[in-house]
Parts: structure tokens; C-alpha cells; sequence
């Protein structure tokens, strides 16, 4: 495993940090979560799933394969215990905002002065500094509204929509993993730790830069138009007589229009005036798109599939999410990774979104239990066994 020997705590809750400690985890990171006492919010903001469904594989997802200890911060010995956590660590990982980290000692600059080499990864809704930067934030606030992604996501005159659970949480998860190994590697040349941060926000606009980098160039950008009048009708989405959707991108300025046009059986689009170039094209995508409507309604998914695929054409069929599960490409991809179920089988979850032949984990221990490794943890630390007792029977911890 690449992280191997590297120690992580993992004092965030939600989605975005726990992804990234995750990432950290299943790429060899020995991650231990602690949660304050009640356990992070995702153990329930979904409600019971546990109870209701018999398993919660969204905590389950970002929380695999990590030790879980119960601290409670607002008592002494509960942020002594985090405190010494820290000192043995390589990285502190957390969305607690930062105001309250520092009422309790357990700031960037308190835990560094005790460990020089501590990577504090720090994740917010807003950042670290600005006038809002107090404010709290999630992927639907801070990412997905205030970064302007739901804006441009819906087509010009339509109302904006939600955005699916943790999609900007994870994205970044991305983005800390990424901070947390750059930070890392200049303490392998410094031998010194440093504070990192990301936010759901700068996040946000990362993600819809290319677009951006046109609003900051000319002051102005165009809207996502509808289905029935794209930009370029070749790219754009179709049905199938078999109620089947697949998406065609084109390649390059004329994209294979030619074959993309015999793909739907309309060689005839070619020679009409309307579509003879590649702006009358632009000009013409309304009715052009009927004219594919039309004619790739006439026609079932398989044949148009083999047809795109004959002319080596670049598409995809939109998938459900059951067909992401059974396909067979993204399993081969190494989308998909077996999670221990504690009861002596395992289940399938996403994995991290990168490979190392050869160093890939193939099964995950589970997420811990609330509290499971409160004992084993603090043992570690050196807490004898009356020490621990008197931590948990004070509530300064929990099992």
C-alpha cells in the first residue's frame, strides 16, 4: 500500500472530509476517525438508515476502513487525548470551524508548535479568510449555489435543481487529497509540516473554470441551452425507438459529420443548404436536431450503438445508476471496491478514483462501530486501563 506508516486523524464530519480521509485510507493511511460524543451527523442526517434499510453505505462509503474513537473536545482530557493524537501524527484532518478549534487549543499553530511536521488540512465552506469566511457551508450552499455551478448546470429559463448527495462534498475530497500529498512532499524536502485548505466554494468555481475562464476574459458567458436547440446538434443527446438515451461529442471543427449523419440513416443532411457548414450548422440546430430526433426515434439502441461504433465515433449511452453497477467497463476500471460486512461477507462500494497496478486494495475493513477503538486508541497513546475508565465514566470519551 502507498501510504503506508502514514498516521491520519480524521476529526471532520459529513461528507468532505471523511471522502478525503478515506481516499488516504484506502490508498494505506492508517486513519483513525474521532467522532464527538452522538457521532458524526452523517451516523443520521439521512435518518436512521441502519434501521430502516438494515445499513447506512453512505456513511459506510466515506468512513471504511478507519479505527473510530469517541472524544468529547469541550472536556480537558478529551482534547488532551486529540492533542496527543496529533503529535504522533502525519496529518490532521478536519471541518471544524476553525473559530472553535482555537477556543479549544486545537488550532493549526497549537497542534504544529507541539509537531512541526503535521500536515492541518483544513476544509470550509468559504475559506480561511474574507468577511464570510466565518459563515458554514455545504456542497449545495457554498459549491453548487455560491460558486455559480447551479446556474450554468440549468438550461437558460428553467428553474435550478438539487444536486445529488455529496457531489461537491467529494469533489472536494479530491481537491484536500491532492493538498494533503503536495504538502507531504515538500516535507519530505523541509522536514516541516504546513497548514492546507480548500473549500466547497473555490471548489465550485474549479470545477466550471473552463467557463469561468470566459466570464473573467470577456465579462460575459452563454447559457446552457435546451435539448431541442443546442449550440451544435451533434452534440447532443438522443432517444432510441426502444426509449433508450445516448449522448454523441464530436471530434474537432467538423466533428464526422458525414458519418455521424449516415449513423442515423439521414446521408441526405448532407448536401441540404441548411447544414452545409459548420456555422450554418450553429445556425440551423433546432431543426437539424428534429431531423435526428426523428430519425434516431425510428431506431433500437443496439443498432444505433453498433452503428457509432462502426463509424469509431466518440458516445456513450446514458446509463441508470443499476446499469453503472453491472457494467462490466467500470468494474474493469477498478470503479468498485468489496467492503467487509463485519459478518463475515463483503459489499460493494465505489472506490477511490485512481489505480496503482499492482498496489491496489481489493477488500476494506468496514466503518467502525461509534466508539469501537475509544480503548485500543487511547491505550496507544499510553492511557493506562483506570486512566480510560475515568476518560469514559467522566464522558470525556465514549465506547
Amino acid at each position: 500500500m502507498l501510504l503506508k506508516g502514514l498516521k491520519v486523524i480524521d476529526f471532520s464530519a459529513y461528507i468532505a472530509g471523511p471522502g478525503a480521509a478515506c481516499i488516504l485510507g484506502d490508498w494505506g493511511a492508517d486513519v483513525i476517525k474521532v467522532e464527538r460524543p452522538g457521532g458524526d451527523s452523517m451516523r443520521h442526517v439521512f435518518g436512521d438508515l441502519k434501521s430502516d434499510l438494515g445499513a447506512n453505505p453512505i456513511f459506510d462509503l466515506d468512513n471504511r476502513g478507519k479505527r473510530g474513537i469517541v472524544l468529547d473536545i469541550t472536556q480537558p482530557e478529551g482534547r488532551d487525548a486529540l492533542a496527543k493524537l496529533a503529535e504522533g501524527a502525519d496529518v490532521f484532518l478536519t471541518n471544524v470551524r476553525p473559530v472553535s478549534l482555537k477556543r479549544y487549543g486545537l488550532d493549526d499553530a497549537s497542534l504544529r508548535a507541539a509537531n512541526p511536521r503535521l500536515v492541518y488540512a483544513v476544509i470550509t465552506g468559504y475559506g480561511l479568510e474574507g468577511p464570510e469566511a466565518h459563515k458554514p457551508g455545504f456542497d449545495v450552499t457554498a459549491f453548487w449555489a455560491r460558486a455559480g455551478v447551479a446556474n450554468m448546470m440549468a438550461p437558460k429559463g428553467t428553474e435550478p435543481f438539487m444536486l445529488r448527495t455529496g457531489f461537491g462534498d467529494h469533489t472536494t475530497s479530491l481537491a484536500t487529497v491532492s493538498a494533503i500529498l503536495a504538502a507531504l512532499y515538500e516535507r519530505e524536502k523541509t522536514g516541516i509540516g504546513r497548514l492546507v485548505q480548500t473549500s466547497l466554494l473555490a471548489t465550485g468555481i474549479w470545477t466550471v473554470s473552463s467557463d469561468l475562464a470566459v466570464q473573467l476574459k470577456f465579462g460575459r458567458l452563454a447559457s446552457n441551452r435546451p435539448r431541442n436547440n443546442p449550440v451544435n446538434a451533434m452534440s447532443n443527446f438522443y432517444r432510441s425507438s426502444d426509449d433508450r438515451w445516448f449522448i454523441h461529442n464530436p471530434r474537432g471543427s467538423s466533428g464526422g459529420w458525414e458519418k455521424f449523419c449516415a449513423v442515423a440513416g439521414r446521408p441526405d443532411l448532407v448536401t441540404d443548404e441548411r447544414f452545409a457548414t459548420g456555422k450554418a450548422r450553429r445556425e440551423n440546430a433546432r431543426p437539424l436536431t428534429e431531423a435526428f430526433d426523428g430519425a434516431f426515434a425510428a431506431l433500437p439502441f443496439d443498432e444505433i450503438a453498433r452503428r457509432l461504433d462502426e463509424a469509431d465515433l466518440v458516445w456513450s449511452a446514458v446509463q441508470t445508476p443499476a446499469d453503472v453497477a453491472a457494467d462490466p467497463q467500470a468494474a474493469a476500471a477498478g470503479a468498485f471496491i468489496d467492503v467487509e460486512d463485519g459478518q463475515g461477507g463483503t459489499f460493494r462500494s465505489p472506490a477511490a478514483p485512481a489505480r496503482f497496478p499492482g498496489a491496489d486494495a481489493t477488500v476494506r475493513p468496514r466503518a467502525p462501530r461509534l466508539g469501537e477503538h475509544t480503548r485500543e486508541v487511547l491505550a496507544e497513546l499510553g492511557y493506562g486501563e483506570a486512566a480510560i475508565q475515568a476518560m469514559l465514566t467522566a464522558g470525556a470519551a465514549a465506547d
